[in-house]
């Protein structure tokens, strides 16, 4: 009897060309698209999304899967890929395909609200777009189903298991000790940064970023960058990873953070297993785990000293007018310092979880309907000076920052915060099986760091979930004792604590 895996195989790439060639198409969105192209795309994008869902909640492939559970000669990785499946396709056979375009057809308006507003600077011309927005999302997470909390259904698709209950208890232990660690800085000297505030060349920045991004090991013959409105990765292949950066030719922080940042999930996309395409096994563990790899690459090294041991000449190459004078203590200490501030992808390693816990506020209390769009600027800024004591001049750096909202990501945020917990235990877990880690990068050897990962986190898709994989790489579960220990030392260190 000949197994039916190869046809079950088959079946779920046919679907993924489906799911990419979408996802082509949305990358241009963001990149590229005529302003008078925007109804279009969304119809051609709505259309595929709809077409795949379809094939995917299909009965064949239904049958397909049962008779596979029956299969005994199947691998350990084949029947994993096949349960995974099967989870995937109860989940989304809640989900009306006119559902599915519907919902499509709503955010691609709201993404394009968005940059609109943007441009006006108005959360107005935002505000009706989004709220079809939420209640759409709020309908999902009724088709879906929870236990609790409605904002369950929708942070499971981004972390499998991820809750309300989960989530604010991490918060209620995280928030106290970055209280205190940040009371302890601000009663130090503020560090001086302006020295990443000078005038820098866009196609200098340019220029340094994709050199950080090949020393990192980003396969250009497999990848691309791009500018966007907002910097995101995405990927049609392991073979095809696209990111984005955008360039503040005042503010030197802004380009180069994104591109290691998204650097980090480029590379987990890129080393994900080929021959798994299309499959559970070749898609990411997580949005959690996802995150990790983006924070491990910004932070834990892209902010260390160590890695600026080795580059720094490049970056004096690249701006030696603004930074020959400039010590790499000086440079290092810079690109550190913690202060509250306005913009989340540009905030510090500490303040960085506050502008998550607002939004991840938000989208709690807006999913469970406490309250609506336009409710949401108001809120939005009286918790930024809740938390961190600044006050939001206007929309643009305030709650029109994110593209999350226009694209439908209600779920997102906690990731986040939960990634730099991971990143923080998996740095730790690689610095204990390599002692002299921090020395190989200082002479520009990221390698070991990279076969770390890929042998531990990449090499693995969706095999096991976020728990389950970190347990494995690190030994223990999530313990957010090693991101406190990692700040409390870094920062002790910086700050003369």
């Amino acid at each position: 009897m000949h197994s039916l895996y190869p046809l079950y195989k088959t079946y779920l790439q046919q679907i993924a060309d489906i799911k990419y060639a979408s996802a082509v198409l949305q990358w241009d969105q963001e990149t590229y698209l005529p302003k008078n192209g925007n109804y279009t795309r969304g119809r051609q994008i709505a259309t595929l999304n709809e077409i795949a869902h379809e094939k995917f909640t299909d009965a064949k492939l239904g049958n397909l899967l049962k008779e596979l559970f029956l299969e005994e000669n199947l691998t350990a990785t084949e029947k994993r890929n096949v349960q995974l499946t099967q989870d995937d396709f109860d989940r989304n056979k809640k989900i009306p395909a006119a559902f599915v375009y519907k919902m499509s057809s709503v955010i691609n308006v709201g993404y394009h609200a968005w940059v609109d507003a943007r441009k006006q600077n108005s959360f107005v011309v935002f505000e009706k777009p989004l709220q079809d927005i939420i209640t759409i999302k709020k309908e999902e997470a009724e088709l879906l189903g929870y236990q609790k909390h409605p904002y369950d259904a929708l942070m499971n698709d981004y972390d499998k298991g991820l809750t309300v209950d989960i989530v604010d208890k991490l918060f209620a232990v995280l928030q106290p000790q970055l209280s205190l660690l940040l009371n302890a800085i601000a009663a130090k000297p503020i560090i001086d940064d302006s020295i990443l505030r000078q005038y820098f060349d866009k196609s200098t920045q340019w220029e340094l970023g994709v050199e950080t991004l090949k020393r990192m090991h980003f396969n250009f013959d497999a990848g691309r960058q791009d500018i966007s409105e907002h910097p995101f990765t995405t990927n049609f292949s392991n073979s095809d990873v696209r990111i984005t950066t955008r360039i503040d030719e005042n503010d030197f922080a802004n380009m180069l953070w994104s591109c290691i940042h998204e650097g980090g999930h480029a590379l987990y996309e890129q080393g994900l297993p080929e021959h798994e395409y299309g499959m559970p096994l070749g898609e990411h563990c997580s949005l959690s785990i996802h995150e990790s790899q983006s924070r491990l690459w910004e932070n834990c090294i892209g902010r260390g000293e160590s890695f600026w041991k080795f580059n720094y000449e490049m970056l004096k190459q690249k701006f030696p007018q603004q930074f020959n004078n400039v010590t790499i203590q000086q440079f290092y200490t810079a690109i550190n310092k913690v202060q509250p501030s306005l913009i989340r992808t540009e905030a510090d390693e500490l303040t960085y979880h506050f502008h998550v816990m607002i939004r991840y506020e938000i989208e709690k209390l807006l999913i469970e309907g406490t309250i609506v769009a336009k409710d949401i600027p108001t809120y939005w800024n009286e918790k930024y000076q809740k938390y961190l004591g600044v006050n939001v001049p206007n929309d643009v750096q305030g709650c029109l920052q994110d593209v999350h909202w226009g694209h439908g990501s209600f779920g997102y945020f906690a990731t986040y915060s939960i990634g730099s917990l991971y990143a923080a235990q998996f740095y730790a877990a690689i610095k204990k099986e390599n002692a002299i880690v921090e020395n190989q990068l200082s002479v520009g050897n990221n390698l070991d760091v990279l076969h770390w990962l890929q042998k531990n986190i990449y090499a693995h898709g969706r095999f096991y979930n976020s728990e389950e994989l970190c347990k494995k790489a690190t030994g223990e579960n999530l313990n957010s004792k090693y991101f406190i220990d990692y700040v409390t030392c870094k920062y002790k260190s910086i700050y003369n604590l």
